[in-house]
């Protein structure tokens, strides 16, 4: 299968070497990744339009949902979920972490009742790791891109082949 990876890890100080390390970790799994750094494009809609057409050519998308640069995933990532889906393709999501979010934000019950962060901000009560609009379509694994891609080979997996 052919496997968009989504995620932050573009960012890291070594993402030349982790995109080196992942893409030989999928090929021994007999995957071939396609990672937002595979491209020479250098302006942001040129960028933009390449990773759109890298998970059009995927078979599947394996997104790292850890938390970035706050609470909540990537941005960008949440993005091209959101279009894999459009697209029909399954998307398994991986996290250190699938606490439920009210524990991890460490939420209380507000005077109303509802859910709530420190703030005052509701808070979705469904015992969800991440917004139910990542939580319910995406396949959630626990670990980091080696949980994901042992969900990929379950049978059971959303993701799987049919």
């Amino acid at each position: 299968m052919k496997l968009y990876l989504a995620g932050p890890d573009v960012f890291r100080p070594d993402a030349l070497q982790w995109a080196e390390d992942v893409r030989a970790l999928c090929r021994r799994e007999g995957h071939e990744a396609l990672i937002p750094l595979d491209g020479r494009q250098s302006t942001a809609a040129g960028i933009y339009r390449n990773n759109l057409r890298l998970i059009g050519e995927a078979d599947a998308v394996l997104a790292n949902l850890n938390p970035f640069r706050g609470t909540e995933p990537d941005s960008g990532t949440c993005v091209e979920i959101g279009y894999a889906l459009a697209l029909g393709k399954p998307v398994i999501g991986y996290a250190d972490s699938l606490t439920p979010m009210r524990d991890r934000l460490q939420a209380g019950s507000g005077a109303d009742g509802c859910c709530r962060d420190a703030a005052g901000w509701a808070v979705e009560d469904f015992g969800l790791a991440l917004n139910l609009m990542l939580a319910v379509p995406v396949q959630l694994e626990q670990g980091g891109i080696d949980a994901a891609l042992c969900a990929l080979a379950q049978p059971t997996s959303r993701a799987a082949p049919a």
